[in-house]
């Protein structure tokens, strides 16, 4: 799959077509990608390290001329029209590289001066939990606070367009959840938000929709939900005393689609986990016994991204093959 659609009737903030970059004239990072962010919607870009998503991002961004394709952001190209564009966004970066002697304020107060219509910084600070550290330079502040005053920095100019590249690196637990909670107020006030994370849990909790990405292409795409449906439901327990897997109903008449024993533990893989869970629960009842260690759940964002990963390296080596053998052959 490689593109992603955003539901019928939505405003399109973001339109990227074809989308390609290449470099030295050889390396192609980006290969054919396309995919549609609406308005107030919030977007997340996943992929492994080398996938393009920051190749990607950049050029949403206006940072470089695509090799092919087409983007519009806010109806216009990021690259070309950038004057019109740069304005309406807010760019949170994996690191600010801001002077490490000035303080926070005197940090917000610079970047104020470049930022078009930018809101009081005391304001930015309040938004992002900093208020009280003003005074503080940069190299005294923690990892997390350091990206609680990007994201200061990013809301300066109150966008409607936020690109966040992995916002929470670095922060503890309750900075983390913080900062979703302050991204979610913002998505919901309207603000569109594109992100890349590689915490698919940030992504799972956080995401409209998300695409992820494989070697320069999208490999699947969709909210989710839809995107983890496609991944088997997990069921375990611990086998009743006296009782084997045989003694159990038949697994493929309940749905079940594969199964493991460690131990006294089974651990059941089913498409269909309300079914298959409601059988094994009469099965149970009815043989009065009691299934410990009872764990029922539906498959992970996580689950879903490593087995798409798996399934796209596995296309992609016949390819890999065939082009050593030619490059022996050139040799």
């Amino acid at each position: 799959m490689t593109t992603t659609q955003i539901h019928a009737g939505d405003e399109s903030v973001i339109e990227v077509t074809d989308l390609r970059r290449v470099y030295g004239g050889e390396f192609e990072a980006v290969r054919g990608v396309s995919f549609e962010v609406g308005r107030g919607e919030l977007f997340a870009l996943l992929g492994t390290n080398g996938a393009g998503k920051t190749s990607t991002v950049e050029l949403l961004e206006g940072l470089d001329r695509p090799a092919g394709g087409q983007v519009r952001v806010l109806g216009h190209d990021p690259y070309t029209e950038r004057h019109l564009v740069r304005p309406k966004v807010g760019v949170m970066l994996q690191e600010g590289g801001f002077p490490s002697e000035l303080t926070v304020d005197e940090t917000v107060r610079m970047w104020a001066g470049a930022t078009s219509g930018a809101r009081p910084g005391a304001e930015a600070l309040e938004i992002v939990g900093l208020a009280k550290r003003g005074g503080v330079r940069v190299k005294m502040l923690s990892g997390g606070e350091k990206r609680r005053l990007d994201l200061a920095l990013a809301l300066l100019g109150r966008p409607e367009m936020l690109f966040l590249d992995e916002p929470t690196t670095g922060m503890d637990a309750e900075g983390r959840q913080d900062t979703w909670d302050l991204v979610r107020s913002l998505r919901d006030a309207g603000t569109t938000v594109l992100m890349t994370t590689h915490y698919l849990e940030e992504a799972e909790s956080l995401a409209d929709r998300l695409a992820i990405m494989h070697e320069g292409r999208i490999a699947a795409s969709g909210t989710p939900a839809e995107v983890t449906a496609a991944e088997p439901s997990r069921i375990s327990f611990e086998l009743p005393q006296g009782y084997f897997v045989g003694d159990l109903p038949p697994l493929d008449a309940i749905g079940i689609v594969g199964h493991e024993l460690t131990g006294r533990t089974v651990k059941l893989r089913t498409q269909h986990l309300q079914f298959s869970a409601t059988r094994l629960l009469t099965w149970a009842a009815e043989q009065n016994v009691e299934l410990r260690a009872l764990d029922v759940r539906s498959a992970s964002l996580e689950e879903a991204f490593l087995q798409i990963a798996r399934e796209a390296r596995s296309q992609d080596e016949p390819g890999r093959r065939a082009g050593d053998r030619q490059k022996e052959a050139v040799a």
